[in-house]
């Protein structure tokens, strides 16, 4: 659990900044858009084979 602590006299816009800030960090919003949709194991196989030679080819 993300908290930001917010001082008086500071905006709003600046704690959400804070708070987007340390949720992607954390990889909350990663793992939130990931598990949005069920996706088949299958499907999950391929796209993670397909990223794999992606990555061999760069390097």
């Amino acid at each position: 659990m993300s908290l930001v602590k917010v001082r008086i006299g500071d905006s709003i816009d600046k704690a959400l900044r804070a708070l987007k800030k340390r949720l992607d960090k954390e990889g909350v919003m990663k793992s939130v858009k990931a598990h949005r949709f069920y996706c088949k194991p299958s499907i999950k196989k391929r796209a993670k084979s397909k990223a794999a030679l992606k990555y061999k080819k760069q390097r």
